[in-house]
């Protein structure tokens, strides 16, 4: 899913140049991903460290798609992913958010006063949260529904089988 968005106003009123995000993304990749500790968090903590207690999840793969920085996530086995896993069962909707450190600086863009991401700007992770400030970075498992759609397949064949040994 949408992990980020370069050159839109998110919620928050900042827009993140892509040429600074992309900087950023490239960094987190050779960095984190590569070496399997692009950990993050459920909900943002006020840390700008990763706490190893919170880890509920970490990001795989991340790639560009237009301006939407797009993403693969895996959720662990740890207690803040056992959260998260029961939620997504439970059909919870959750979000993702870049958590990350810099400074912005008010601009005028399209007529409305906007917060830019300055270059200073550094990536620290990606964490779930109940209200992404990007617009549409909701996540959805991708095994939950395989799995749901094979099990369904299976009820109704064993449904049918059931029938068609009563029918004789």
């Amino acid at each position: 899913g949408v992990l980020q968005r370069a050159e839109a106003k998110n919620q928050n009123g900042r827009v993140y140049p892509k040429e600074v995000l992309m900087r950023e993304a490239k960094k987190y990749s050779q960095s984190f991903i590569s070496e399997r500790r692009a950990l993050g968090e459920l909900d943002h903590p006020d840390s700008s460290v990763v706490n190893l207690n919170n880890v509920s999840h970490n990001v795989l793969e991340m790639a560009w798609k237009g301006d939407d920085l797009v993403g693969t996530v895996e959720v662990l086995s740890t207690p803040s992913g056992n959260i998260l896993k029961e939620l997504f069962k439970s059909g919870i909707k959750l979000g993702i958010s870049s958590r990350g450190m810099g400074s912005v600086k008010e601009v005028m863009k399209e007529g409305e006063n906007t917060l830019e991401v300055q270059p200073d700007f550094e990536l620290i992770a990606f964490d779930f949260v109940s209200n992404p400030s990007t617009h549409g970075a909701f996540l959805s498992p991708v095994n939950e529904s395989v799995n749901k759609v094979v099990d369904n397949k299976y009820n109704n064949i064993d449904r049918i089988i059931t029938d068609i040994i009563r029918e004789f």
